[in-house]
């Protein structure tokens, strides 16, 4: 018989978790205003709020840990980081941060002002939320597939070449700081980019004079999905993938916490030398000095290991392929998740699973709420409450997806936890006609109000 496949790696550290009741879980929503960031870690089972900085580091990481440099300037481990960017990304200049919305708050206080437009794939909350801080506006450009949940389109995250055209043309010249191009595209449902599309991009935008920024967080996820299903690649190696990739990029922002296997870290990559100039300033004002903004020592070390470790095929294979058990044990029992299975998540369609909660009542929250009852199980929602309201009309934006996401850490939960998941979530769609109610806000942030909203039972 064929040997079943397994992970390519043993488990060293084991962390303990409470299995918590159902009165007791009920008790704890309420208590934290049915908000899931508000709960405390202890009081969930298995956590999917995301999968940043949750990861699993290993021994060549914590080995590189233990040899930190904490020099306030120049530090060995800067060097190490900078040294690995170069080597995988091809930058000549770059700038480490604490995590990915602060490498996007210090570039884009370089780089967008007031009235700017910025086209995208899918902007994640933070990307949108910096730009429309700025009072810039987020332009969405993603290809109409994305938003179908059964389409199976290889690449979902790729870019609308029309829509991107028709953006830059209507736009005045010089209002594009860049545009953005986020790799796996994460509001889409974790769908890669396809090589072909970043070159299109690219080229379509350089004729207009426009760089191109990649949101890097999970751009080895991105290039392992190039190797498997874009006929050019299928023989070369996820690092050559990858510097493929990033020919098409002027600069690059990066939530080292994903595809860097690290729990804190960003960074910002750059081949313009001026734009690095004026970066580092505000890297400066608002992170540290230039060789260590705002990382210790220690995790730059473990960043450069891990950016390393994270393009090993098996690595790779191992990840996605837990997620796809998931997914294939969700469309099994007929949940409506995004199709094709993405790379770091589970994206349920929480309309077609709660068909008769209002749109008005945050179906997608209400969903993770009752998931969170039934199993202890933490995901996130990916929809009306994230999309948050309209700079101007202060009304809610209803997107085109609403989903809950089950965001799985890399290398901590074994195919049990994955079952458990799925049990759960099945329980819920069982009964899911009689899910008629969702919540309503009592009190929320000016922006990015997803974090710290209150919500109450309707």
């Amino acid at each position: 018989m064929n040997l079943p496949f397994a992970e390519a790696y043993k488990i060293k550290s084991v962390e303990a978790i409470y299995r918590s009741n159902r009165e007791e879980r009920e008790a704890w929503i309420k208590e934290a205003n049915f908000n899931l960031f508000n709960l405390k870690s202890k009081y969930v089972f298995i956590d999917l709020l995301t999968d940043s900085g949750t990861g699993s580091m290993s021994q060549n990481q914590w080995a590189a840990l233990m040899q930190g440099d904490e020099s306030y300037a120049g530090a060995s481990s800067y060097y190490n980081l900078k040294e690995a960017v170069k080597d995988i990304f091809g930058f000549d200049y770059f700038l480490p941060t604490h995590q990915g919305r602060a490498a996007e708050n210090v570039l884009f206080s370089a780089l967008v002002k007031e009235n700017d437009v910025v086209p995208g794939n899918s902007h994640f909350d933070t990307t949108k939320g910096h730009i429309e801080f700025r009072k810039a506006i987020a332009t969405d450009c993603t290809i109409n597939e994305a938003f179908d949940t059964e389409a199976e389109h290889p690449f979902k995250g790729n870019l609308d070449l029309n829509k991107l055209e028709e953006v830059y043309k209507t736009t005045e010249k010089g209002k594009i700081p860049f545009t953005v191009v986020t790799i796996t595209n994460n509001s889409s449902g974790g769908q890669p980019v396809s090589v072909q599309n970043m070159r299109d991009v690219y080229e379509l935008s350089h004729n207009y004079d426009i760089p191109v920024l990649y949101d890097s967080a999970r751009f080895a996820e991105n290039a392992y999905f190039i190797k498997l299903r874009e006929k050019e690649f299928e023989n070369h190696s996820i690092k050559e993938i990858v510097a493929e990739m990033y020919k098409y990029a002027d600069m690059m922002t990066m939530s080292s916490k994903k595809d860097g296997i690290v729990n804190m870290g960003g960074l910002i990559g750059l081949k313009n030398e001026e734009v690095f100039k004026q970066a580092s300033v505000f890297n400066i004002m608002f992170e540290g000095f230039i060789t260590y903004g705002g990382m210790s020592g220690r995790d730059m070390n473990a960043l450069a290991v891990g950016l390393q470790e994270v393009m090993e095929f098996d690595y790779l294979e191992t990840r996605v392929k837990q997620v796809e058990y998931l997914g294939n044990k969700l469309i099994e029992a007929g949940i409506p998740i995004q199709k094709p299975i993405g790379g770091h998540a589970i994206f349920v369609n929480a309309v077609k699973f709660l068909p008769n909660v209002p749109k008005e009542q945050y179906i997608a929250q209400t969903l993770a709420i009752e998931l969170y009852k039934e199993a202890g199980i933490r995901g996130v929602e990916i929809g009306t409450l994230l999309a948050d309201r309209d700079p101007e009309t202060r009304e809610n934006r209803y997107p085109k997806l609403e989903l809950l996401r089950l965001a799985i850490p890399r290398r901590v939960y074994t195919n049990n936890h994955m079952d458990v998941i799925a049990a759960g979530l099945i329980n819920i769609f069982e009964r899911r006609e009689s899910y008629t109610k969702g919540y309503e806000i009592v009190e929320e942030a000016h922006i990015l109000r997803h974090f710290t909203v209150k919500l109450k039972e309707i």
